[in-house]
């Protein structure tokens, strides 16, 4: 039995009978999953493992992330290809085809799309159960709010993502200088994103970056290989004095 596509929950703020949706997400789940997590370090695609101690996620953590969904489903997708649930919480935009482009599981993905102002009881209620949560919060939460969620994710060894500010996280992750490739002078299809992924955290307070595809040409993440090491030389007798056509165009997307 399982919690993915075929039971995708959905919390309305427009519908109290739905508020209940929370307790049967807490108790499908608890079916299925331990109560904690044994794992200390959650795995991360190899492509961005060296940004972090310990090349992962630490488990009972929150971290804070940019509003990119290409780099939430990118941070989730090694931990879900280990056979580990993961939650999706205020994120009605997030595409499950993407998801599934990322090597995510979705049959142990659980999607809250839209919670609206329940958007913190949905994710205290995944926290006890679910080992990686990805949330965009809906309200601003009180300080109280925060100390008890992050005692939660402690006790129960759930890491959290947090497309905001969140005042307990234990490092920041970020995407920056995106630059995207395919499109021409007037021409083209964009087929690629490079970008500057960025950590910074409490064990490691000097900034580690790595340049990825993100994301890549099949739409998942890439590593950054220098690809014009490989093209052969021209022969002598073609060499021209004027400059050779550029190999790859690159036009900045805001």
């Amino acid at each position: 039995m399982g919690i993915g596509l075929d039971a995708v929950t959905a919390l309305s703020p427009n519908s109290d009978a739905r508020a209940g949706e929370v307790l049967r997400l807490r108790r499908e789940i608890s079916r299925m999953q331990r109560r904690r997590s044994e794992q200390a370090v959650l795995p991360l695609d190899p492509a961005l493992s060296s940004i972090l101690p310990d090349d992962g996620l630490l488990a009972g953590t929150a971290y804070t992330l940019s509003p990119s969904p290409s780099l939430v489903l990118a941070l989730l997708s090694a931990a879900s290809q280990k056979g580990h649930w993961c939650a999706v919480v205020g994120m009605p935009t997030l595409g499950v085809e993407a998801a599934a482009g990322f090597g995510i599981d979705l049959s142990r993905l659980i999607l809250v799309p839209d919670p609206g102002d329940r958007w913190f009881a949905a994710t205290s209620a995944l926290a006890e159960v679910v080992p990686l949560i990805a949330v965009h919060p809906g309200t601003r939460l009180r300080d109280a709010d925060v100390s008890r969620l992050s005692a939660r994710l402690r006790d129960r060894g759930s890491t959290l993502l947090v497309t905001g500010v969140w005042p307990q996280s234990e490092g920041s992750i970020r995407v920056h200088d995106p630059q995207w490739n395919g499109l021409g002078a007037g021409w083209g299809l964009l087929s690629d994103r490079t970008v500057t992924v960025t950590a910074q955290t409490r064990r490691r307070p000097l900034s580690s970056s790595i340049r990825v595809r993100l994301p890549g040409r099949d739409g998942a993440l890439e590593s950054v290989t220098t690809e014009l090491a490989a093209l052969p030389s021209l022969p002598a007798r073609t060499q021209s004095p004027e400059p050779a056509p550029e190999l790859l165009r690159w036009a900045e997307a805001g």
